[in-house]
């Protein structure tokens, strides 16, 4: 791979960002909800998760005792 000299590795630079697509700000905002819900059911499996275990857990260790 030869190296560029500065004045065309900024060329290469803004013809590479100049093929990025931006997202629509509608866009942005969907993926943004779909995160959020995603979290939320996330948490919601994670603590319903944890009570399964730590009931179990209690429900052992009393019984043993």
């Amino acid at each position: 791979m030869a190296k560029a000299n500065p004045f065309q590795f900024i060329q290469q630079v803004r013809a590479e960002v100049s093929k990025v697509v931006w997202p629509t700000r509608r866009e942005t905002l969907l993926t943004t909800a779909m995160v959020l819900v995603m979290a939320i059911l996330a948490a919601i499996f994670f603590f319903l998760v944890d009570l399964v275990i730590r009931f179990g857990l209690e429900t052992l260790l009393t019984a043993a005792s």
